[in-house]
């Protein structure tokens, strides 16, 4: 007994070693480019690859081999992937959402290569770099960790790498030369993840599919580590490889004994499953969602009439033999279920085939149960999509790129421990063909009624409220949530409807071939799905269209790994190559990007004809059709409280708040906003003013104090509940939803503020208040000058109907003639019986409406 405990930790700790490799090397990436490479198991398998090239079939002797590869080709591999795909990303500020599509690109495209240069079966003759003993692997771990600790301590190198972690701006600016220590970061990443790949391959099988699968499994070990810290990314490779191996030992009797087996041969999957689902996410608030794609117009009818040829040419031209056309639609609906969750929400969603197979399994299961096919498929779509909520739900409300990791864990556990276990899958027939479909041809056209009506609710769901709101999710969060839109809750809508859709699709497919394949929803189909919607265009209907032939017609006519290839090496160009469907639809185009901080755009375009902003009109029936109310319908206005003074509306109690770093913001902060008045508080930069706002609007929470409304306490009540209770506000940098004409940015805030039983008549009031309710309001507001954008956001502030209005330097970027009309507004709305907070550096812009001026510095307020 403690002979085979001993032999099974050896081999769990081999494992842990390669493991821990992998974890040093995507760490080390990471920190030195900002780049979380899912790429790095498609290196691995090329390196174990050309290794065996050289020495199997070239016959070179092992170690100059391995020298080569490890040495040569490996760093020259990084090197080419800096110089190639990600320093253009990092040189025009690509967030690391498209930095992860381009590293998924990549590890599409070198899979693909490798099948065509290698094919697609499995080898088992790599050669063994290191032999049998588990000691030398081992000692390779803290060796490697050792020279990585050495060279970030105490070298130059290392203290420039670190410059460039915590700010590569400045670093830059102080004379770093950021770029040469991205390049060393991917030339190190490369040689681990080769390294990786040479001492796995002669104990797993290889092939292109099943080893970078495998590095993507150990991925969950620089999960675990955050992506930061060495020590614990090679305490955890160690304590999970010993473990899975120990795992081997237990056989229990009965029902639980498989479910045992593929837990134990699985564990880095769980592992990866658990870290992504439960540890905060990677990256931090604002860099998790795909940036808008090019807008397009309305589609021509005949673009709509060459889409339907395309998909009506099979069973008009073919014989009774479809068997591979059948796959076209239902592979559509698999990827418009993308143009949902990625196009509209925004969300990386890579785990897409996993739901595909759960639709297919589900509809299996149904119909071997005794359910009429049609009956279990319109079942399994639901159970999918609970599936799926059940999954984004633990993801969706930490921000980074938790999703995209835990829809990654998703895709790869449920291929593991689901779709490929005998308990889940032994002797299980694909469901029969509905009654009156079994023929191929019948079967297309009742595909293609599903297609239709799944397009038809995904266009019903991009043009509402509903996709709107989606809309202003993904181009400005932030905002978004001021505006009132619940962001966890139409996250999760849009992933489960996704969810839905693919398994839908899924179901289809397995009834359409007659056939469970397992492989045909292997993860990798899922990165070369999500991979495709995005080089088309996530966020337009004609993708999937377009998509599902193009796939299809590539698998069955190419050579194996072409359509790899293909969307492989579109996608690792996605900061130069534009999304393809757009340009097929004229439409408006985003303007260029702007200053720093500013939105695409602002001032770059020329000036719009805007006219002056305009004072509200009393008793124009804006609070409804009998008049009753003013402009903003501000109830309570004229309340006082027992000397005759304005009421307090919202009030700061005691506010203090400390950033993470230590720096307190706010120091015991107490403020009071009468009823119809302007109050405003003015101070330098960092004094505190924007944290004041983010606390009274519901961004922020303070460590200590309280904000009341009307008494009540608000505190722990987020922004999006705030908005509509009342209480609306603007940023300190325009921020709005460039994918969005001016009239829906402010229609946004009108469906989802204080009342929102008359939106349209809510967004005319606030365009005509603010001066847009001319041909400006049907231009997408990237590309207006920054006083248009500032008018904009008020009016969608405005439209909500909120009683209190925080203005954080809305005369920034105003002209003297802007700035004055502002002032003018500010002093009507007041006088209406708005409540309004102005923040500003200078008192002069706001000097004229406020009745309080108050000055903030170092946190705290002054008289």
């Amino acid at each position: 007994m403690a002979s085979l405990t001993y032999e099974l930790t050896l081999a769990g700790l081999a494992v842990g070693g390669a493991a821990a490799l992998t974890g040093i090397g995507l760490i080390v990436t990471h920190r030195a480019t900002g780049v979380l490479n899912l790429a790095h198991g498609a290196v691995a398998m090329v390196c174990a690859y050309a290794l065996r090239q050289l020495v199997v079939v070239w016959g070179w002797p092992l170690w100059p081999a391995a020298l080569v590869t490890l040495l040569v080709l490996a760093p020259a591999l990084g090197l080419l992937l800096d110089r190639g795909v990600f320093r253009p990303l990092a040189r025009s500020g690509a967030d690391p959402a498209r930095t992860l599509v381009a590293s998924t690109g990549v590890f599409v495209l070198l899979v693909g290569a490798a099948v065509l240069l290698w094919g697609g079966g499995a080898r088992d003759d790599a050669p063994v770099l290191l032999g049998d003993d588990p000691w030398l692997q081992l000692a390779a771990v803290p060796a490697v960790a050792c020279l990585v600790t050495a060279v970030t301590r105490w070298t130059r190198f290392g203290r420039e790498l670190r410059a460039v972690v915590d700010n590569r701006p400045l670093a830059v600016l102080a004379g770093v030369d950021a770029d040469r220590i991205a390049a060393a970061g991917w030339a190190f990443g490369a040689f681990t993840a080769g390294l990786t790949g040479v001492l796995l391959a002669p104990y797993v099988r290889l092939d292109p599919y099943g080893l970078p699968l495998l590095v993507v499994e150990v991925m969950a070990v620089a999960v675990i580590a955050r992506m930061r810290s060495l020590p614990v990314a090679i305490g955890a490779a160690l304590a999970v490889g010993v473990t899975q191996a120990q795992l081997t030992r237990l056989h229990p009797e009965g029902w639980a004994e498989p479910l045992v087996r593929a837990v134990g041969a699985n564990l880095f999957v769980i592992a990866l499953l658990v870290a992504a689902l439960v540890l905060p996410g990677i990256g931090g608030k604002g860099g998790d969602v795909l940036p808008p794609a090019p807008r397009a117009g309305r589609v021509p009818p005949g673009v709509w009439a060459l889409a339907a040829g395309c998909l009506l040419l099979p069973p008009a031209v073919a014989g009774p033999d479809l068997r591979t056309a059948v796959r076209v639609p239902a592979l559509a609906i698999v990827l418009l279920s993308l143009v949902v969750v990625t196009g509209r929400a925004g969300q990386i969603a890579l785990g897409q085939a996993a739901y595909a197979g759960l639709g297919a399994l589900f509809t299996a299961l149904l119909a071997a149960a005794g359910l009429p096919v049609l009956a279990a498929l319109a079942l399994a779509v639901p159970l999918t999509g609970a599936a799926g909520l059940l999954t984004a739900w633990p993801a969706i409300r930490r921000h980074g790129l938790a999703l995209a990791l835990a829809t990654l864990a998703v895709g790869v556990a449920v291929s593991r421990l689901v779709l490929t276990q005998p308990y889940a899958t032994a002797g299980l027939a694909a469901p029969a063909r509905p009654a009156g479909f079994t023929t191929d041809r019948a079967y297309y056209l009742l595909e293609l009624l599903l297609l239709a009506a799944a397009l038809l609710l995904v266009a019903a769901l991009r043009r509402g409220r509903t996709g709107r709101a989606l809309v202003a999710l993904r181009d400005h969060e932030p905002a978004a949530e001021a505006a009132g839109v619940a962001a966890t809750a139409h996250k999760l809508l849009a992933f489960a409807l996704a969810a839905a859709l693919a398994g839908l699709g899924g179901g289809l497919l397995t009834t359409g071939v007659q056939a469970f394949d397992p492989t045909a929803f292997d993860p990798l189909r899922g990165l070369l799905w999500f991979a495709a919607v995005v080089v088309l265009g996530a966020d337009h209907l004609l993708t999937p269209l377009l998509a599902a032939p193009l796939l299809t017609a590539l698998d069955a006519a190419g050579p194996a790994g072409a359509a790899a290839v293909v969307i492989g090496l579109l996608a690792a160009r996605v900061g130069r190559i534009p999304p393809l469907t757009p340009l097929l639809v004229p439409g408006d185009r985003p303007g260029p990007p702007g200053p720093a901080g500013a939105p695409a755009g602002a001032g770059t375009a020329p000036p719009a004809r805007v006219p002056a902003l305009a004072p509200p009109a009393r008793g124009d029936g804006a609070d409804g059709a009998d008049g009753s109310g003013g402009a903003c319908g501000a109830e309570g206005s004229g309340r006082a409280d027992a000397r005759g003074r304005p009421a307090a509306r919202l009030v700061a109690e005691g506010l203090w708040f400390t950033h993470r770093g230590g720096v307190t913001a706010l120091r015991d902060v107490t403020l009071a906003l009468p009823a119809g008045r302007v109050t405003a508080v003015v101070g330098p930069n960092g004094a505190g003013k924007s944290t004041l706002f983010d606390c009274l609007a519901g961004a922020a929470r303070p460590r200590r104090g309280r904000v009341l409304l009307d008494g009540g306490d608000v505190t722990g009540r987020p922004a999006h509940v705030r908005a509509r209770l009342g209480i609306a506000r603007t940023f300190q940098q325009p921020a709005l939803f460039a994918s969005l004409s001016v009239e829906e940015n402010v229609r946004v805030g009108a469906e989802r503020g204080r009342r929102r039983d008359r939106p349209a008549a809510a967004t005319e009031r606030a365009l005509l208040l603010t001066g847009l309710a001319g041909p400006v309001r049907s231009r997408l507001t990237a590309g207006l000058p920054t006083g248009t954008l500032r008018r904009v956001e008020l009016a969608r502030a405005l439209a909500g109907d909120p009683h209190t209005l925080l203005l954080d330097e809305p005369a920034a970027g105003l002209d003297a003639a802007e700035a004055a009309a502002l002032s003018r507004l500010l002093a009507a709305l007041a006088a209406d019986g708005l409540t309004v907070l102005v923040v500003e550096h200078d008192p002069d812009p706001v000097a004229a409406a406020a009745r309080t001026v108050r000055t903030m510095d170092g946190g705290r307020l002054r008289p």
